[in-house]
């Protein structure tokens, strides 16, 4: 019986030095990267140019629409400078198949 308490004090004592290795990508969700998240990066950077003075403190992707050459990805942001807060839509059209920027829009809202 001592044994058998001595074999297990060791095997248990044992267990608690030897470091645990999880892989911890295996059991957390890889969420999928979106299609539009190159073009919120671009749209985020052309906002902050416009509006330099302002915060970005939240935005929205609306949508896209396709047309046979071009397409256009809308998102909205919301905007916070020294006196007010304001919404603006960026639209980002690009050339399907060459996936370049043919025209960058921004639309003012308040709400």
């Amino acid at each position: 019986m001592k044994k058998l308490i001595i074999c297990l004090s060791i095997l248990f004592c044992s267990t608690l030095t030897t470091p645990f290795h999880f892989d911890h990508s295996a059991h957390a969700q890889q969420k999928p990267i979106p299609p539009y998240a190159k073009w919120s990066v671009l749209a985020m950077d052309k906002t902050k140019e416009k509006y330099p003075n302002a915060k970005v403190v939240d935005f929205l992707y609306v949508g896209r629409t396709r047309g046979q050459q071009t397409s256009t990805e809308r998102f909205k942001f919301w905007l916070k400078d020294n006196q007010k807060e304001f919404g603006v839509y960026v639209n980002i059209e690009f050339n399907n198949e060459t996936q370049q920027v043919t025209n960058v829009t921004y639309q003012e809202t308040t709400r």
